[in-house]
């Protein structure tokens, strides 16, 4: 072998480091943060998240430059579309009651790179979707003193002509993010009252808009003398779904608060069903009068609801426009400071980011330094950066956080229950019953023969015609399965979005391959179906799995593949920034590292039975049942 080559079996041994498993008996209820959001707090987390300034903005752009009335039918389907993402995260931030969102998802089921990795990319989507926010709040608010800020910014600071710096320091927008990390490290609950008071505001002026848009809507508008309700087509209409897609983004901001809500397992599905539907209706109803109050082909892009209502003859109702506009950038901005903190002391309580990340207020209960220094950096980069080139990332990183919760989804089904779970504070562990008598052990043995298949086997019923994948090793073939539906998701996406023209296939060549690639995608669905699954009787579980999930990879894969190339070319730039933080530090400052490195093992004597009722008793190495103290943690007080 060359000198300095590593061996196979040091690469074996780097291999499964880097997808080791976070241990789900460390996912209990026991937490250094406070849980004291309800119900409603966590849906109008959500809500504040995803009916934000798109709402206002987006709907005329899309009905203006893409769909026209059928805006309404592009937000229907992507609503539908986010729903399979929703449903991921809904089963997750049940199963798991833990901070971390697709980060910690990604963790417990595909491996710790793969999870360092999503939890890198989610750091810089919540720093340039807050910075980007407090840019589009700082100039609503200009544009409605008629620029005077900006006017006497550029006055008395100047202007710059800096590739990759904004034209000016947007002042104001760095000051509203300062002042609303201040509030967020005040405590969940001041956080919770902020956001109910923002969305109330914001869901009333939408009330406002809807029923004066229905007052003043025009039906003629959807007519053929005006183009028709589809004047794009269905090309149209697609296209627009992909960009109303990212309409709904930011209910993830309600698992990444599992580990604050009182009864995660019922809240956190709840609050996101509830949640995107809520969005999905205001989406749907405001695009609805808005393009039957004015041709679409009239639309101002920039403010469409505002400029309806004024060209309608009611200038005073833009003005409530503008206030129901601000107070939903209000609510995004706090989503975005609340969930990028909590992500970040995930990871550091992990020992894959820094330990300073990882220290909780004693007094609040929440991630202070996390708060503080990312709420800085976040005003930092909204004061100086042109964030037109950066604002592709949100995408780009979104999608692929959806991507690997799905497939998590998948995993985590076939994965065998683990036998030491950690029970929650309110359900003290059993202690563990000794096999002594006869008619114990007659008990053990009669229990082990009624259990049902464990998840990752064959189903009995189709032991018979499906035998031949018994042959494979244990997991082998649900392993086969993942991979090859991820691969034929790619492929498929890859030839529904560049078509033949990008292959130089002839258009039977096209066709064929296009079949092969969709035969091969439910051929894997069909083979994960026919295994045993695990049955979660008191969380909440995906309908549909594999099929949903799977769903849900193509779809991300296909919007992932509309991104430009110049995007990806970033987004591999941050990507490899991110493996060196995590080979330089992560890897070896790691908690699962460091449980290897302390051989936390203990033997203990297990009774196994054997052929007779007698049964064997043999030593056995397990995992000690203590789980390592979680640095950074702060003491618990002693009452709330």
């Amino acid at each position: 072998m060359a000198l300095g080559l590593p061996s196979a079996a040091g690469l074996a041994r780097l291999c499964q480091r880097v997808n080791r498993l976070k241990r789900l008996e460390d996912t209990t209820m026991e937490t250094s943060l406070r849980r004291c959001l309800s119900t409603l707090d966590l849906t109008l987390l959500g809500v504040g998240a995803t009916v934000g300034s798109g709402l206002y903005v987006l709907t005329g752009t899309v009905a203006k430059e893409i769909t026209g009335p059928a805006v309404v039918v592009a937000f229907g389907v992507a609503a539908v579309a986010s729903l399979l993402a929703a449903l991921c995260y809904a089963e997750f931030g049940a199963r798991v009651p833990r901070t971390g969102s697709a980060y910690l998802f990604t963790y417990v089921s595909m491996g710790e790179l793969w999870a360092f990795l999503i939890g890198w990319n989610l750091v810089l989507e919540y720093v340039i979707g807050g910075a980007a926010v407090a840019r589009a709040w700082s100039g609503y608010l200009d544009a409605m003193f008629n620029h005077q800020i900006r006017n006497f910014t550029e006055a008395h600071i100047g202007v710059w002509q800096v590739p990759f710096l904004a034209t000016y320091p947007d002042i104001l927008a760095a000051s509203i993010l300062l002042l609303a990390s201040i509030f967020v490290s005040c405590g969940a609950q001041v956080s919770s009252w902020l956001n109910h008071t923002f969305s109330g505001i914001s869901m009333l002026v939408i009330l406002f808009v809807i029923v004066l848009g229905f007052i003043l809507a025009r039906p003629h508008n959807w007519g053929e003398q005006e183009g028709g309700f589809a004047p794009f087509g269905f090309s149209g209409i697609m296209a627009g779904t992909a960009t109303c897609f990212y309409a709904f983004v930011g209910f993830d901001v309600i698992s990444a608060s599992s580990e604050e809500a009182r009864n995660p397992k019922r809240a956190v599905p709840l609050a996101i069903a509830i949640s995107l539907g809520l969005a999905a209706s205001a989406y749907i109803l405001v695009s609805t009068v808005l393009t039957l109050m004015m041709p679409w082909h009239s639309l101002d892009p920039d403010s469409a609801l505002a400029d309806a209502f004024y060209q309608r003859g009611y200038r005073w109702a833009g003005f409530v426009v503008a206030t129901g506009s601000i107070c939903a950038m209000n609510t995004v901005l706090l989503s975005n400071l609340f969930s990028l903190p909590r992500i970040i002391y995930a990871m550091a309580v992990d020992g894959l980011f820094f330990q300073a990340f990882a220290y909780v207020h004693p007094r609040t209960q929440v991630p202070l330094v996390g708060i503080l220094v990312f709420g800085v950096l976040t005003a930092s980069v909204a004061l100086l950066l042109d964030l037109e080139a950066l604002v592709q990332f949100l995408s780009i990183g979104t999608l692929l956080a959806y991507t690997f919760v799905a497939i998590s989804v998948i995993v985590l089904r076939f994965q065998k229950v683990s036998l030491s779970s950690s029970p929650s504070p309110a359900s003290p562990r059993p202690a563990p019953k000794e096999y002594n008598s006869f008619s114990d052990r007659i008990e053990l043995v009669g229990t082990e023969q009624a259990l049902a298949p464990e998840p990752g086997q064959l189903r009995p019923v189709l032991r018979p015609y499906l035998g031949f994948l018994d042959r494979c090793g244990p997991g082998a073939a649900v392993t086969w399965a993942i991979c090859i539906l991820v691969a034929s998701a790619i492929t498929l996406g890859s030839l529904l979005i560049f078509g033949d023209s990008a292959l130089h296939l002839p258009r039977w060549g096209y066709i064929l391959l296009l079949l092969l690639c969709s035969v091969m995608f439910l051929l894997s669905v069909l083979v994960l179906g026919a295994y045993q699954q695990q049955c979660q009787q008191d969380t909440f579980q995906i309908p549909l799995v594999p099929l949903t999930p799977a769903l849900s990879v193509l779809l991300n894969v296909c919007l992932m593949l509309k991104l430009s190339y110049l995007t990806w070319v970033r987004f591999s730039i941050w990507l490899l920034i991110g493996l060196t933080v995590y080979f330089c530090y992560g890897i070896w400052h790691s908690k699962e590292n460091r449980r290897e490195l302390a051989g936390l093992t203990a033997t203990r004597y297990v009774v196994f039975p054997s052929g007779s009722l007698e049964g064997t008793v043999q030593a056995v190495q397990l995992p000690s049942e203590a789980p390592a103290q979680e640095p950074g943690h702060a003491e618990q007080p002693s009452s709330p």
